[in-house]
């Protein structure tokens, strides 16, 4: 998983920590488990980030976000007995983050704001089931992409949209997303297509997709 292994590639620092990347994340939990804290707290500084980007995108609020992870972190500490190591460290944490993302929508009621970075180029996810002439790199040069995008994402499932983020904005494979929203491989594919035939139909109905335009052509 791309999203914790960023910098050099025994060490990166974190908060003026130095986090120790020559030893595994299983070893780290499986010390944790013994009762060393200082391996627990190792893990997270490996993945407060990664986590911290995953909550962001998926409330759009800061405060929010870092409520989310530390609640994710003291709630996997207080799990860690019960792991049983089917699947990667790394991976349940993002489980515990999207179900805690999830429920705290849910008390809020309120609908997501879904952020998108600069030059997001959502038509590489889509360029595998649309045309040239269809695809959503003919917007992605768009002054207001980015604001436009987002507010589309706001409008998705939530499963649609995590297998979005993880996929284009975390690198996870289909087959990740599979293992963390707990659906077959099949599943992560059409709720990825469906979403991104969302995400283009309401960028034509804002006036700025591939379709419109074509429209207008004499």
């Amino acid at each position: 998983m791309r999203g914790g292994q960023a910098g050099p590639p025994d060490r990166q620092a974190t908060n003026g920590e130095r986090v120790d990347m020559t030893v595994t994340d299983e070893e780290l939990v499986a010390r944790s488990m013994a009762g060393d804290t200082e391996s627990f707290n190792q893990l997270i500084l490996r993945w407060e980030r990664p986590i911290y980007a995953l909550a962001y995108r998926q409330l759009g609020r800061e405060e929010d976000a870092r409520d989310v992870v530390q609640d994710a972190f003291l709630r996997a500490f207080r799990a860690l007995p019960g792991f049983k190591g089917e699947a990667k460290f790394s991976s349940w944490l993002y489980r515990i983050t999207l179900n805690l993302c999830r429920d705290f929508m849910r008390r809020a009621r309120r609908a997501p704001f879904v952020p998108t970075p600069e030059g997001v180029d959502v038509g590489d996810l889509a360029s595998s089931e649309t045309t040239a002439t269809e695809s959503i790199e003919d917007v992605v040069t768009r002054k207001d992409l980015g604001r436009r995008v987002a507010r589309a994402m706001g409008l998705l499932p939530e499963e649609q949209r995590s297998a979005i983020i993880l996929k284009e904005y975390h690198g996870l494979t289909f087959q990740e997303i599979a293992e963390l929203q707990g659906c077959p491989l099949s599943t992560v594919k059409t709720r990825l297509y469906q979403g991104l035939t969302v995400l283009r139909r309401e960028l034509d109905r804002q006036g700025k997709g591939p379709a419109r335009a074509e429209s207008r052509t004499p």
